[in-house]
């Protein structure tokens, strides 16, 4: 019996001319990827740059998305080049290399991430991607460098005078721009207007269409046909940790405009002392008029620290 490597619905969605919906996870339970599946996303985002997940939750991640032909990206700390290449040997169907700051080291990271002739990534096809050792390794890893795929962050102003060269390079499927950073990085932290910022973003854009690849970024439903407009076909939205904030203070906005029994016969119902957020007396257990879904996120910066 012979096995191949599992196909990237990232990948074919973007061959076909298609736009992917990503989603960022902050926790680390399995069962928030597989709602964000359920849902419809097309992959979901998990973090190792910024969160505490052990790669043990990382596989889980992966296990409960794929279940439902969802991709996972993790995004990786920057160190060694294991912490390239697991994520990939777990099955994820792509990583995300944060701060890269010149065409050295885009370079570098495909050396790590890429077979022969792209790259020198170190085989080991006994894992999860290589159905352990079930695909033959010229298949493995020609299937690796076909069905898996490395994205790099642009969210800096050091790599611009390089971005051409970094974009255009082999090995590099997708360029994602990183707008909370880089207005850091400009010295105008949270101006998501910054005529720099939105210049960069679009040339980002431009250059990926240009040269063969996808350019991908953070947004949100207010900007979504925008950023599709300037060549964007992979947007990230919304985060798990943003939706269930979202949902509770949607709850709890509700249920202060619950009156409480007491109120009814002429009490004074829920009381608060100064300074403290009132509550109803007896909310029940039944949710409340007022909440909020938390779906697709447009509030603050929704890339966090994208």
């Amino acid at each position: 019996m012979s096995y191949a490597m599992r196909k990237s619905r990232v990948l074919e969605l973007l061959r076909r001319g298609e736009t992917v919906v990503c989603t960022k996870l902050n926790l680390a339970d399995s069962r928030a990827a597989e709602i964000a599946a359920l849902s419809g996303f097309d992959c979901v985002w998990t973090d190792m740059e910024h969160v505490a997940n052990d790669w043990s939750a990382i596989e889980r991640t992966i296990l409960a998305a794929k279940v439902h032909q969802t991709d996972t990206i993790v995004r990786v700390a920057r160190g060694g080049y294991s912490d390239y290449v697991r994520p990939l040997e777990l099955d994820a169907a792509g990583i995300m290399v944060p701060h890269v700051m010149s065409a050295a080291d885009a370079a570098e990271v495909v050396r790590h991430t890429k077979f022969h002739p792209l790259g020198l990534r170190p085989v080991d096809g006994g894992n999860a991607d290589g159905a352990y050792c079930m695909v033959g390794l010229d298949d493995y890893m020609r299937q690796a460098n076909e069905e898996r795929f490395t994205i790099i962050q642009i969210e800096d102003v050091e790599p611009l005078e390089e971005l051409e060269a970094i974009v255009s390079m082999p090995g590099i499927d997708i360029v994602f721009f990183g707008p909370g950073d880089f207005s850091q990085s400009i010295g105008c932290p949270g101006q998501m207007d910054h005529p720099l910022l939105l210049e960069t973003r679009r040339r980002i854009g431009e250059l990926a269409a240009r040269h063969g690849k996808f350019a991908g970024t953070v947004g949100s439903v207010d900007n979504f046909a925008t950023l599709v407009g300037e060549g964007y076909r992979f947007i990230s939205v919304g985060a798990d940790v943003v939706g269930l904030g979202q949902y509770y203070q949607g709850l709890m906005q509700g249920l202060r405009h619950v009156a409480s029994p007491a109120d009814a016969v002429g009490g004074t119902g829920a009381v608060s002392e100064p300074g403290e957020t009132a509550r109803p007396a007896h909310p029940g257990g039944n949710g409340a008029p007022g909440s909020t879904g938390g779906g697709l996120y447009s509030g603050r910066s929704g890339e966090a620290e994208a």
